[in-house]
Formats: structure tokens, C-alpha cells, sequence
């Protein structure tokens, strides 16, 4: 089937259709400028019949048994595995994604499409003793009843099935709004992936809008009582300060400024090849990305040189051709915003070791050093193809600049002792750092999520559960209760 074609619509209580608001998103491919699907958006009269019907439906998915909803999550990896080829098209086209980042992105896709088979046995209550005599506590994990998912365009099909499916296993509703330039990738394909496998009608809608539509209204909404928003740490602070006033759980995995650090006993060739990676992955528009990169001045001259080479030798161009390592950032802002930031970084005194041009959204690679270390670009994330070297010395001033920054989500480091990249990976401000790996690394029983203002909350294995249900607490008295008067 033609994803762009039959996919164009909003997925509300069960049914496929136009949306009622008052303008259309254009969804074009950011290679070829290609034209892919015009969807008219939700209004906010849709966002309300969306999270009505997922209030509906929610409450006998809730008390269906978990081995009988689990059906749905195997039916669903099935179908995944059977599409990979179109979903892999689909993620090409919207996205610019490469051949390579699109077989990354399904990976992940599927291992936590597994995992969400097990959560929907994970809950478990317990009986607590009682100080008070004939007194049984009975703690019950429930679901929360509907969750709303807002997710990003970089890896859209695989960060909206990260929330959606563990919601749905855990016996929640879910009304899920993808980002604006990867509706299908990131919103009506994942429906019609669940719809498919037999998902019920109304557990699972999509509404393809924006907030010039509709404002704050996914948020206010009464019925959501966990929002999970993955996206930038400015809209999610907007995010944060909206479900605080309404008394919402916020779940919130925001951006980056990792660091990976090469300490001067590290196997530089290694190292290297792990920088390059977690630097220019799908052109660096990923969180995690190592943003900067530190090296220890006693081997710097020879990881720049290796390094430079290495990013140099990257092919740049048409994300279909499965050479091809670096496609286009997502739109001309992007673009013209990762251009910029270059520009900044040179006119405040750095170096390019590799100037990359901007044709249209192609950005090619660039090698920064020498900025200063004041600079506001060693602070800021960068979602783009551009990487700054920053040399130190010794593993006291690594840590340091590696801190410096208002974000804490992923990072690495590599030395050829482990326990010294353990001690050092300690001392780091972040969620997740990697001793001699790359920065960009999600595994569904790990604990994923930053610090500062790299987010709240975390998602994964047990901290899904955590995020996506709550606690009840039941007492028995089974015998009489003495009260004081």
C-alpha cells in the first residue's frame, strides 16, 4: 500500500478521516521536495472526541486479561517484521532518514514492540503488613487510565511505539500526536500497525495537528493524567509548567549536549570510529549525539587527524542509496539553523578542520576547534551535522568541561581501563554515559532519560511501568478496628 496515500487522515475512535480544522500540513520529502500527503488538521473539538474515546474504551481494555491483551503486542511485531521494507520506505521518504538509520530505527522498533509483549504481565501488587491488628494492604499497580503522546520527527515510527505500546500493554488508552513534519511515520502508521494486529477501536487515536490549531488543548484536556512528550527542552518546559498547573504527571525526553571524552590512554582508532558515529548519525538530528567531543591534548593530534579523515570520507546525498551515510536535516529552517551555528562559532574565533557547504537541506559535515570557552555554542544542542573538538588535559579538566553544559543526558567515554572510564562515568551530570562506546544507545529494561534540562522521568523496562500506572492501596480490616471515640 501507498503509506502517503491511504494514511493521510486523522485516526479517531476507530475511524479513518479528514480532519475539521482550518488548514492543511503539507508533508514533503526533505530530499526531493517531493509532495507527499496534504492532511487537513485536528481541531480541538477532534483532540476532545479523541481522549473521550479513549476514556471509553480504556475502561474494559483495563479489565481485559493481560495474557489476552498481549495477543495484540505479538500481532503487531509480526507485522512490523512483515512490513519492514515499506516502513523502511516510509522512513526515507519523511524523514530523510538513510538506509542505515532506517534499519537502526526498526531495530530498536521491534525490541521494544518484545518488550511491550512482557509489560503487559509486569504489574504486580503486594500485601504489606499492618501495625494494626486483623489489618491486611493490599497495593495494587493499575493503569493510569489514558496517557497523550507527543512525539518527535527524528526517530518518529520508533520514539511514538516507545510510549504507545507499553500505555497500551499496561491497559491504558492512548491519544498520541505526532510531530508535524512525520505524520505518517511517526502518527497513522503506527495506528494502522495496532488496528491490524486487532487492537480494539477508540484504545489508540491520532490526531494530526498542531498548537496554531489548538492550542494548549492536548495538555488541559481533563481526561489525560500522564502526558509523555519527547522533543526539545524548550517546548518541554512549556510541557512541564501546563501539566504541573492541572496536576499532570509529565513524562519529558528532552534534548542534548553529550560529551564523548577520550582520555589519553584510549585505543584512538576505536575511539574514533565511536565519535564519528555518535556524532553524524542521521545527520546528528538525534538527542543523545555526542555534540562534543573531548580528547586528552597527549593524543589529540592523532585523533583529529584520523578523525577529520574519517568524517571527510562520509558520503553525503540521496538517502535512498544505501552508500549513503549523511541525507538532508528535516526542513530549510534546519538547514539554515545548522548553518548558522557555524557562522557563529567562526566569528567567534574557531577553527573548521572541515567546512561542509549547505545545498538546499543538505548540510554537509563540519569539524570545529578552538572555540572559546565561553562560547555559547559549547552549551547549546546542535542538531546537526557538526562537531567540536575540544582538547583538555588530564581527566580533572575533562570532567569539568564535560559538565558545563544545562543538559545531562548521554555521553561516553574511552580509556583503555575500564575501572578508570567506571570512575570517571560516575562523576559526569547525566543519565546515561557508555564506558568505551558510542553515546547513542536505548535498550528497552534500561532506564533511559537525562538530567538538567535534558528531561524528567524515565522510561523503559521498570521505569514504564513506574510512569504508566499507579498505586492503589486497598485495606481489609478483618477483624474490628478500635477508634477513639
Amino acid at each position: 500500500m501507498s503509506y502517503f496515500t491511504e494514511l493521510a487522515q486523522q485516526y479517531i475512535d476507530g475511524s479513518w478521516r479528514p480532519g475539521r480544522g482550518a488548514w492543511d500540513i503539507i508533508d514533503f520529502n526533505p530530499y526531493s521536495g517531493e509532495k507527499l500527503a496534504s492532511i487537513t488538521v485536528a481541531s480541538a473539538d477532534e483532540v476532545d472526541e479523541a481522549y473521550r474515546a479513549a476514556e471509553r474504551a480504556q475502561k474494559s481494555w483495563a479489565d481485559t486479561n493481560a495474557y489476552t491483551r498481549r495477543l495484540v503486542f505479538e500481532r503487531a511485531l509480526r507485522l512490523v517484521e512483515e512490513r519492514e521494507g515499506e516502513i523502511s520506505d516510509a522512513i526515507v521518504d519523511e524523514l530523510g532518514g538513510t538506509r542505515l538509520k532506517a534499519g537502526f530505527e526498526l531495530h530498536l522498533a521491534k525490541e521494544f514492540l518484545r518488550e511491550s509483549i512482557q509489560l503487559a504481565l509486569r504489574p504486580q501488587g503486594r500485601v504489606i503488613p499492618s501495625p494494626v491488628d486483623g489489618k491486611e494492604n493490599r497495593v495494587y499497580r493499575v493503569p493510569v487510565g489514558v496517557v497523550g503522546v507527543i512525539s518527535p520527527f527524528n526517530f518518529p515510527f520508533l520514539l511514538s511505539l516507545k510510549s504507545v505500546a507499553p500505555a497500551l500493554a499496561l491497559g491504558n488508552g492512548v491519544v498520541l500526536k505526532p510531530h508535524q513534519n512525520t505524520p505518517i511515520c511517526g502518527g497513522s502508521l503506527v495506528a494502522k500497525i495496532f488496528e491490524d494486529a486487532g487492537l480494539p477501536a477508540g484504545l489508540l487515536n491520532v490526531v494530526i495537528t498542531d498548537i496554531a490549531e489548538i492550542g494548549d488543548a492536548l495538555l488541559t484536556h481533563p481526561v489525560p493524567k500522564v502526558i509523555s512528550f519527547t522533543g526539545s527542552d524548550a517546548v518541554g518546559q512549556h510541557v512541564a509548567t501546563v501539566c504541573a498547573s492541572q496536576f499532570k504527571h509529565a513524562v519529558l525526553e528532552l534534548g542534548g549536549n553529550s560529551a564523548l571524552t577520550v582520555l589519553d590512554d584510549a585505543d584512538v582508532d576505536y575511539a574514533v570510529d565511536a565519535a564519528v558515529f555518535s556524532r553524524y548519525v542521521h545527520q546528528g538530528q538525534v538527542c543523545m549525539a555526542a555534540n562534543r567531543i573531548l580528547v586528552d591534548r597527549k593524543v589529540e593530534k592523532e585523533f583529529t587527524e584520523k578523525f577529520v579523515a574519517k568524517v571527510r570520507s562520509l558520503k553525503v546525498g540521496d538517502p535512498r542509496d544505501p552508500s549513503t551515510v549523511i541525507g538532508p536535516v528535516i526542513n530549510s529552517n534546519q538547514a539554515e539553523a545548522v548553518s548558522g551555528v557555524v557562522d557563529q562559532a567562526l566569528a567567534e574565533g574557531a577553527t573548521a578542520l572541515l567546512h561542509g557547504k549547505t545545498v538546499g537541506n543538505l548540510v554537509e559535515p563540519s569539524v570545529l576547534t578552538g572555540l572559546p570557552a565561553d562560547s555559547p555554542v559549547l552549551r547549546q544542542e546542535i542538531f546537526g551535522p557538526v562537531a567540536l573538538l575540544i582538547p583538555f588535559d588530564g581527566d580533572e579538566e575533562a570532567v569539568a568541561v564535560a559538565n558545563d553544559t544545562p543538559y545531562g543526558l548521554s555521553g561516553a567515554v574511552h580509556t583503555r581501563d575500564v575501572e578508570r572510564g567506571v570512575a570517571f562515568a560516575r562523576r559526569i551530570d547525566t543519565g546515561m554515559i557508555h564506558v568505551n562506546d558510542g553515546t547513542v544507545h536505548d535498550e528497552p529494561l534500561v532506564a533511559f532519560g537525562g538530567e538538567k534540562r535534558s528531561g524528567l522521568g524515565r522510561l523503559n523496562g521498570e521505569a514504564t511501568v513506574e510512569a504508566f500506572t499507579t498505586q492503589k492501596w486497598i485495606s481489609v480490616q478483618h477483624g474490628r478496628s478500635q477508634f477513639p471515640f
